[in-house]
């Protein structure tokens, strides 16, 4: 049966366009005032150190006005072009349904040229509302180029290494900019020196790291209201400080607006100043953060915050810190400072110290949803997620990721201790992201946006070149820090690239081992073994065919409950899924057998709900399908041959809407059932008591009921009959433990990646049964060792 969309419905929206653009906008506004906490913090705080990095060494003979001039030059363009024009205005258009960062881009070449290596996809799938790009699905490109990758596999798997290596550079950044960020604020305690020692400054600089840490837990939201006010107050007072500075000092800072000063900076400065882009780059660190954290906010909201209110700021802060340069050449490693004047530099001081420490936050968001997102890849060991927005969606947080970034953080902190060398560090992982965008970008628009390679080409030349050249200034400062970055990424590579390469194993082993269904129908209806009374949820990863953990279960016991569905609860190259189109029922065998195929997809945004209603879901969706059988001449075809293929979309509604099984509803607690049974009194009385005392205990409890309907056949009706009752007797959920192992004569690189490794994350990650929120008590684990 072709699926159904559910978001037909969505269009009503547009019948009252004033007022709901008007709640949109100022909903945009808050999220805005809140993206300033959050994403910006990093950046509206590199004019703490960039002239000082910039000067500072391979430029001491070149301080002068017109290398001054030069450097305000180069930072304007750098913050007009990569910033505010790829960024803001290019690649934010790219935003996957409102999810950002590299993933997002390679989940959209996903769909558009058949890149994905994720191994169950289904045909399916590609009906997903969420698999459009934007009001209308965008015709599919037939280029040479798309045709090129699609053919060869090896290219495909090269992409998703670059791809998992920018997201490992992002993580990475998750580590090294919080310590760059409070080291630089605690370095302002410099004008106390005599009475701070450095131990004491050094333990300083670790409570305030596990405290920057600890606030995670509050979520983005709250986090975002506690330091929006700080950046905002932050931006405003450099900003004014900037203003006056170019007044006061040198108002003719305003001709080095003009790109003709780059030239005659690299003319003075020559190979020296191209080492100095190190230091330039800084001003822009952070902006990657903008398309990152896209999901815990709008791509609306995030370009008004930056438009209007943080490049201002930071073009008039830099400007004036130029112009006080220009006559104040001995101040270049302390510029900054300096430049405040007297009568307001301790407030200055305090709030700077505070905005600082706020930089961090932006690139820990953007790390927990870059982890998100390669999880539901498959690149990412299985890790809890948890939602700190019941309004915004992406707004998540991870807390293993949080405490493991935290030990990392203080580490480096307490190892190197000193702001340059954590810099160069920090400056390399970002232009490496940014290039990588760049090139994904590029493929966007052929294989996306379907637009001429030529437009491609123009693109990836003007932002390709002009992050190259920062990127090999970042790759020349490697021995003075930058090796960090490298060996974060590296670790975290090895770490996706054994996850998912064990996991894609163990996934073929599956698929090649799978029961074929002729062995299914040769055993009859009763499998050969006694049905007992229950619904039994086989789950596993194969999108079609019975697992091999069914055939070691019917071989070893000798009963199995009368009604079985196959659930794979997969994740699809989307960011969402609607629940009208979560659900992909199916049968696995004839009707008499009782045996269901149920594939739940959840995009790379979302985890299952801890709504405890899965269940109670399932069911509908199956009486939904049974019923929906009844009718449909395609889906009660008797061939045998086609049962394992042919499935059905299944609306996901609320337990109380479905038309075809009645609810109704009972709170019961823990000692009902015994209460009931017993003949004692006393017991009852108890009981009475305990449920008094214990109202959290009590738990509500779904019975479904056959409605009355004269004109329903008879074989429908005997079989959602029996799948009541077998609700009604109890659910067990049968999932495979699995012990993956290599082969004896596997080379010694796959045993290492396999015995070690894979068994390794595999043991200390969150279980399966726990990663998909199934009750202990009704699970059987049916052990299989995997020999790939």
């Amino acid at each position: 049966m072709e699926p159904e969309s559910g978001l037909a419905s969505s269009s009503s929206s547009s019948r009252e366009p004033p007022r709901f653009s008007w709640v949109i906008f100022s909903r945009n506004l808050v999220l805005a005032y809140q993206s300033f906490g959050v994403v910006y913090g990093d950046l509206s705080t590199s004019p703490l150190y960039v002239y000082r990095s910039i000067f500072v060494g391979k430029l001491d003979k070149h301080q002068n006005e017109n290398a001054i001039f030069g450097a305000f030059s180069l930072i304007f363009w750098t913050l007009t072009l990569v910033p505010l024009l790829k960024y803001v205005f290019i690649v934010m258009s790219a935003d996957d349904n409102g999810e950002g960062g590299t993933m997002a881009l390679y989940s959209l070449l996903c769909r558009h040229a058949k890149l994905s290596l994720l191994p169950n996809q289904q045909a399916a799938d590609e009906e997903l509302s969420a698999y459009r790009y934007g009001s209308a699905r965008r015709a599919v490109s037939s280029s040479s180029l798309k045709l090129f990758f699609e053919k060869h596999k090896k290219l495909r798997t090269v992409l998703l290494i670059v791809v998992l290596f920018a997201a490992c550079m992002v993580i990475g950044d998750g580590v090294i900019n919080p310590a760059i960020s409070v080291l630089s604020s605690v370095s302002g305690l410099q004008v106390l020196e005599g009475k701070l020692t450095n131990d004491l400054v050094l333990l300083i600089v670790c409570v305030i790291l596990v405290g920057l840490f600890t606030l995670q837990h509050y979520g983005t939201h709250r986090v975002a209201f506690l330091f929006a006010p700080i950046i905002i107050i932050w931006l405003f007072s450099i900003a004014a400080i900037g203003l006056y500075n170019t007044i006061h000092w040198n108002p003719s800072i305003l001709r080095a607006l003009s790109p003709y000063y780059i030239i005659k900076f690299f003319k003075e400065t020559g190979k020296d100043g191209w080492i100095s882009l190190g230091g330039v780059l800084l001003c822009i660190t952070g902006t990657e953060a903008m398309f990152a954290d896209l999901g815990h906010f709008t791509c609306l909201s995030v370009r008004l915050a930056f438009a209007f209110g943080v490049y201002p700021c930071l073009v008039l802060q830099y400007m004036g810190q130029a112009a006080f340069l220009s006559k104040n050449i001995s101040s270049v490693s302390t510029s900054f400072y300096d430049s405040i004047p007297d009568k307001i530099f301790w407030p200055v001081f305090v709030i700077a110290t505070l905005a600082a420490i706020v930089g961090s936050q932006a690139v820990i968001t953007a790390t927990f949803s870059i982890v998100k997102q390669c999880h539901a890849f498959g690149c990412f060991p299985r890790v809890k997620v948890v939602h700190t927005s019941r309004h915004i969606y992406g707004q998540i947080y991870i807390p293993e990721i949080n405490w493991i970034l935290m030990i990392i953080t203080l580490a480096i902190a307490i190892g190197f201790q000193d702001t340059t060398l954590i810099g160069n560090a920090y400056g390399l992982a970002c232009m490496t992201v940014m290039f990588i965008t760049t090139c994904l970008m590029a493929l966007v628009i052929i294989f996306v946006w379907d637009k001429n390679i030529v437009l491609a080409a123009a693109f990836l030349l003007l932002f390709g070149s002009i992050e190259g050249v920062y990127l090999s200034s970042a790759i020349m400062k490697i021995p003075q820090g930058g090796w960090v970055s490298l060996v974060l990424a590296s670790v975290f590579m090895c770490i996706m690239f054994i996850w998912h390469y064990g996991t894609r194993r163990k996934y073929n082993f599956d698929l090649h081992n799978k029961v074929p269904l002729r062995w299914l129908l040769g055993l009859g209806p009763n499998l050969g073994v006694v049905r007992v009374p229950g619904l039994g949820l086989v789950y596993s990863e194969l999108a079609t065919g019975v697992p091999a953990i069914f055939s070691h279960f019917v071989t070893n016991l000798p009963a199995f409950h009368s009604v079985l569905v196959f659930v794979c609860v997969k994740s699809v190259p989307v960011p969402y899924v609607s629940p009208e189109e979560r659900f992909l029922v199916g049968r696995v065998c004839p009707r008499p057998y009782r045996m269901y195929r149920c594939i739940v997809r959840y995009g790379y945004k979302e985890i299952q709900k801890e709504d405890g209603d899965f269940e109670n879901q399932l069911i509908q969706s199956i009486a939904e399908f049974i019923q929906m059988e009844a009718v449909e001449p395609r889906l009660s075809n008797s061939d045998s041959a086609t049962f394992d293929g042919r499935m059905a979309v299944i609306s996901n509604k609320k337990v109380g809407s479905s038309r075809s099984l009645m609810v109704s509803e009972e709170v019961e607690s823990e000692t009902m059932n015994a209460k009931v049974s017993s003949k004692s009194a006393t017991l009852q009385s108890l009981g009475s008591v305990f449920d008094d005392e214990n109202p959290q205990l009590r738990r509500r409890r779904v019975r479904f009921h056959l409605p009355e309907s004269p004109g329903m056949d008879q074989s429908v009706k005997d079989e959602l009959l029996e799948l009541i009752e077998a609700k009604d007797a109890g659910v067990a959920y049968i999932m495979g433990h699995s012990y993956v192992k290599a082969r004896r004569n596997s080379s010694y690189f796959k045993k290492l990646a396999i015995d070690v490794g894979y068994s390794f994350l595999r043991k200390n990650c969150r279980g399966p049964g726990v990663a998909l929120n199934i009750p202990h008590i009704s699970l059987i684990e049916v052990g299989m060792t995997y020999y790939v």
